[in-house]
């Protein structure tokens, strides 16, 4: 389903949400008061606006409030960071995520109504961090301080088996949601599934026994 997305400051992490979700086949409307930034982005998104977003009428003229999530990536000024996300909220947009620079700047966005606050360094952090300590993983995402999603390929120790046969939930207290084999996807496989070499497994397991996986 095709959806509309408003992304306000064009900084680096803006740019690079803007360029993805436009490459993903959805309408993006990408704001910056700088002219440079707005100009680099033009031909790669549906529409591209240099405006302050600061000003409540500018976002009223664009009509936000149809727009059916709206990023605010704004990060080299967290006033007008806080200030814009509020005004969003005000004007009725439904799903509104915040970039927050610190866990403090975060509590004060969740106070005004971002529906999603993302950290993007800390979480650049967090999955350097696991890819560096665990050669297998691919991907990590944090669900809380406690549980991760993370994306492994199969050890060679899990290669050939059955997952009833490896039992990876007494093991090592994962569970798998689901396995990428080339282009297929299995989902929620059942324990007869045999774990190829090179499958992607995509598991949730508590943070602590991440460092248990083997290699």
């Amino acid at each position: 389903m095709r959806k509309q997305f408003l992304v306000i400051g064009l900084g680096r992490f803006g740019t690079s949400v803007a360029l993805n979700l436009s490459a993903l086949g959805h309408e993006v409307l990408a704001m910056d008061k700088n002219p440079h930034a707005v100009q680099a982005i033009a031909d790669s998104v549906t529409h591209s606006v240099q405006a302050d977003a600061r000003d409540e009428e500018t976002l009223k003229a664009l009509g936000v409030r149809n727009f059916d999530v709206a990023i605010v990536a704004i990060g080299d000024d967290i006033q007008a960071n806080i200030l814009i996300t509020l005004m969003l909220k005000d004007m009725g947009l439904k799903y509104v995520v915040a970039k927050a620079q610190t866990a403090l700047h975060g509590r004060v966005l969740e106070k005004v109504g971002a529906d999603r606050i993302i950290y993007p360094e800390k979480d650049m952090g967090l999955r350097l961090a696991h890819n560096l300590v665990t050669a297998n993983v691919m991907d990590f995402i944090e669900l809380s301080p406690d549980y991760s999603v993370v994306e492994i390929v199969s050890p060679l120790k899990f290669v050939d088996k059955t997952l009833s046969k490896l039992e990876l939930r007494n093991q090592y207290g994962l569970s798998v949601m689901a396995i990428r084999r080339g282009s297929q996807i299995v989902v929620a496989p059942g324990g007869d599934e045999v774990i190829r070499d090179k499958d992607i497994l995509v598991i949730i397991a508590k943070n602590e026994d991440l460092a248990d996986l083997p290699d």
